[in-house]
């Protein structure tokens, strides 16, 4: 067909393999941006609702990584390894994340932060190695619900810190 062409919806050729969800979090950037880059505010916010991280090593730049435990509310531990790929500050955030160094099944993710007004819109944009690793993501994980759950402990956390901030 003249004209036709696949990609014209610019619909990425990783669309089978994402998880993209975003959220407006009423802080300025540079504070949203600062709860991904020191340990005593990660461990404060990360993880879906009713889960808890404990930190085994941590380290913010290029090539570095972060070794942690998310505790589940059930008493489950999920080990979890982080390396970061590409650190842009405030604007944008990459990692690769799994379940320990060399894992062959980690996924990579983008995390943009952008102006919105006096708020931030934050997206966190993951891609997984196979269709099949993210469908298991998000089936038996409830891997976007979540992301939504993680965005909002982000976000009440970092709009307390800003009302703190505020009066201090």
């Amino acid at each position: 067909m003249a004209g036709a062409r696949q990609e014209s919806r610019a619909e990425p050729a990783t669309a089978d393999r994402e998880i993209v969800i975003s959220r407006v979090i009423d802080a300025p950037r540079e504070l949203v941006f600062e709860a991904f880059t020191e340990v005593r505010h990660l461990s404060r916010w990360w993880g879906p609702e009713g889960f808890t991280t404990t930190t085994q090593s941590f380290e913010f730049r290029v090539g570095a990584e972060w070794d942690f435990v998310m505790h589940g509310p059930d008493g489950t531990d999920y080990s979890e390894w982080i390396s970061w790929t590409e650190i842009v500050a405030p604007e944008r955030i990459e990692f690769l994340h799994g379940e320990s160094r060399g894992d062959p099944n980690a996924f990579e993710s983008v995390l943009t932060f952008e102006f919105d007004g006096a708020a931030t819109r934050i997206e966190m944009r993951t891609v997984f190695p196979t269709k099949e690793l993210r469908d298991e993501a998000v089936e038996k994980y409830h891997a976007i619900e979540g992301g939504r759950q993680t965005l909002s402990n982000l976000a009440a956390y970092v709009t307390d810190l800003a009302g703190k901030g505020a009066e201090g």
